[in-house]
């Protein structure tokens, strides 16, 4: 029997949540994770005296909390987008500068 490791799903995913407040770049992470639970699933069905169902089972939880994760960043890098496509620039530079200089 083979096995199917959702470590590194759930830690990839849960990296991306962190990183969805930069901008939504956790889309970065979340993608990726979400590729590997659909192509280790599909590998699963293909084959599936290989793998146990209890392993399945858990490789499909994992594949949706990167879905999950995948659509939270997702939006939160829509909506920076758009955030940033609707500000007017001189507004937004005056407003960034403020804040530096709030930190110094």
């Amino acid at each position: 029997m083979k096995k199917l490791n959702t470590t590194l799903i759930y830690v990839l995913s849960s990296v991306s949540l962190i990183c969805c407040c930069f901008a939504g770049l956790g889309i970065l992470l979340a993608l990726p994770s979400f590729l590997i639970a659909n192509k280790k699933l599909k590998e699963a069905t293909e084959y599936p005296e290989e793998y146990d169902a209890a392993e399945v089972k858990a490789m499909t939880t994992a594949k949706t909390f990167a879905l999950v994760a995948l659509g939270i960043n997702g939006l939160y890098f829509v909506y920076s987008i758009y955030s940033i496509a609707t500000t007017d620039w001189d507004v937004f530079m005056e407003e960034f500068n403020k804040r530096m200089e709030e930190y110094q």
